[in-house]
């Protein structure tokens, strides 16, 4: 059964190769947001199985929109994979704190980001 992940993420470029990245090499569902606030909702709508998210985002970061998720019953559960482009040491640790599956770096390999994240989150691609 295919999978639908939800990416939120504010820059469109990252947001269009991670769809066509996990479209393609994965065969995955994906949904798209450019900001926490619809990541949320559209989380809600559409109770993806995974979510994709950035870190650093303006107004709802992804820690907030995290908080947000975790705030509602019908999108705590999701897995959260997140995108960060902070590579100092202790960042990663940080964000694995908050309760997330993974934490992967910005820039990412687009033919090994499937298998990263089916990696994190135990699926088969």
């Amino acid at each position: 059964m295919s999978k639908t992940i939800l990416v939120i993420d504010d820059d469109d470029d990252i947001r269009e190769i991670a769809q066509l990245t996990l479209e393609m090499g994965a065969s995955w569902h994906v949904l798209s947001a450019s900001c926490g606030a619809a990541g949320v909702e559209a989380a809600k709508a559409s109770q993806p199985d995974a979510i994709l998210l950035d870190v650093m985002m303006p107004g709802t970061d992804g820690p907030a929109t995290l908080d947000l998720l975790r705030l509602d019953e019908r999108t705590r559960d999701i897995p959260v994979v997140f995108l960060t482009a902070k590579t100092r040491p202790g960042e990663r640790e940080r964000l694995l704190d908050l309760g997330v599956a993974g934490v992967l770096a910005k820039p990412f390999d687009p033919m090994t980001l499937p298998t990263n994240i089916a990696s994190l989150l135990g699926w088969s691609t």
